[in-house]
């Protein structure tokens, strides 16, 4: 057989031409960059859009199934937007940043608390080694530090925020045509190929944007029983900042799998200070929402689209954090998600070509 027939050689070529046209685009990048910038500019209000589009998909769908027409239908939906944010403002955000307020003024005495229990501890044992007494004092003494680059880090985070809000004029006009014009974008990019090849796009478009469909609306609505859940718990066992520390829990539980763990972590250390059998209540509470929400709520929501290995998640969110930091971590398994739905639809086309041919040669 001729070299250039063999699949292993053409996949060779092909890798070796792929890799060639990235370098390519690599060293001629400084072309691209209005691009990139105009990118980089619209990038937000996009994907605000984007995320706004698929969590209130159902909606539309389902008065649209009922006869209403469709642009009555999306102003609905906005006007169920506007009062949602609105009531979030007016009910919601007072408390939170009240909580939060208090805070950061007990922050110096919970510090001191915490210097006064080590030091009774290392008056009254002495099973312990003197190293790591070493470590916490250096610990405590630099905790202030620690605190103070956490503030400026998080007003520097709000400060993006803030420059991300003006954004936010875009973000209704690019929802509006996402809902108006979403059932002609697969339509506009089969036309050009010839029906089976349409076909098939077609089919692999609808994977993704199902794809797509089920992570965010089951991820954030995951995030949203499990916040519920933990302020309930909180509220439950009268815990110091219940909505603040749910509010949190919540937003970290966007991140999968690994950000029920990092909800917690300021609810132990309010929960330690006021009293120590709170860590164990709070353990409790965590593990009830994480049953009811990994026996009822995933599967329901989400379903098994995904099929991701949870081994598989925590690799992606390290790598990604450590190249492109919470943005990575936000967005890297969606990502993964749709990379992994193209790459097998394109390995069950290719397997399904091969098996006609062999049954077209029998």
């Amino acid at each position: 057989m001729n070299l250039f027939n063999k699949r292993w050689f053409q996949i060779l070529v092909g890798l070796i031409l792929a890799f060639l046209l990235i370098y390519l685009l690599y060293i001629t990048r400084f072309i691209f960059d209005p691009a990139f910038k105009y990118i980089g500019a619209v990038a937000f209000p996009f994907i605000a859009a984007g995320l706004l589009f698929y969590l209130t998909k159902p909606i539309l769908k389902f008065l649209m199934k009922y006869k209403v027409p469709k642009i009555v239908a999306i102003i609905l939906i906005f006007i169920l937007i506007v009062l949602v944010g609105y009531l979030f403002v007016i009910f919601i955000i007072p408390i939170a940043q009240d909580q939060y307020t208090k805070f950061v003024k007990n922050m110096p005495s919970m510090i001191r608390g915490a210097e006064d229990v080590i030091d009774y501890i290392k008056d009254n044992q002495s099973i312990i080694p003197k190293e790591v007494y070493e470590t916490l004092d250096n610990i405590m003494a630099n905790l202030q530090t620690y605190f103070e680059s956490f503030m400026t880090f998080l007003f520097s985070f709000i400060s993006q925020v803030v420059g991300f809000l003006f954004s936010l004029v875009l973000v209704p006009f690019f929802l509006f045509f996402m809902f108006k014009d979403s059932d002609k974008f697969i339509p506009f990019v089969t036309q050009i190929f010839e029906p089976k090849k349409a076909s098939n796009l077609r089919n692999l478009l609808r994977k993704v944007d199902q794809t797509l469909s089920s992570y965010i609306q089951g991820q954030l609505l995951v995030s949203l029983s499990i916040g519920i859940m933990l302020f309930i718990g909180y509220s439950i066992i009268k815990l110091d900042y219940a909505l603040s520390l749910a509010l949190f829990g919540m937003m970290m539980c966007i991140v999968p799998f690994i950000g029920p763990f990092i909800a917690v972590i300021p609810a132990v250390v309010v929960g330690v200070f006021e009293d120590p059998m709170n860590v164990v209540w709070i353990a409790i509470i965590m593990i009830i929402a994480q049953q009811i929400e990994g026996n009822f709520i995933s599967p329901n929501i989400m379903g098994h689209v995904l099929r991701i290995h949870p081994l598989t998640i925590i690799t992606i969110i390290l790598a990604a954090g450590s190249i492109a930091g919470f943005v990575g971590i936000l967005f890297a398994v969606p990502f993964y998600a749709v990379v992994k739905v193209i790459i097998v639809h394109f390995w069950e086309t290719y397997q399904d070509t091969r098996k006609n041919k062999e049954d077209a040669l029998i």
